[in-house]
């Protein structure tokens, strides 16, 4: 089974997998090696057009612009 969240707040759309290619690419940009994720969580607040993410359970936190 596939499955996809889309989440949708004030005429604005993201699906998680765009999400959680936003959190790797930002990610990277900030030094990191994306091959390097075991686990990625994402914390959204669509009031605040902000992602939130934690890489390896607190190895690494960073954010990024909804």
């Amino acid at each position: 089974m596939k499955s996809e969240l889309t989440i949708q707040f004030a005429g604005k759309d993201s699906t998680e997998s765009k999400l959680m290619a936003a959190a790797k690419a930002d990610y990277k940009a900030k030094g990191n090696k994306p091959a390097d994720i075991k686990k990625l969580e994402l914390y959204v607040q669509p009031e605040n057009s902000i992602v939130y993410y934690v890489v390896n359970d607190g190895a690494f936190n960073g954010e990024f612009q909804l």
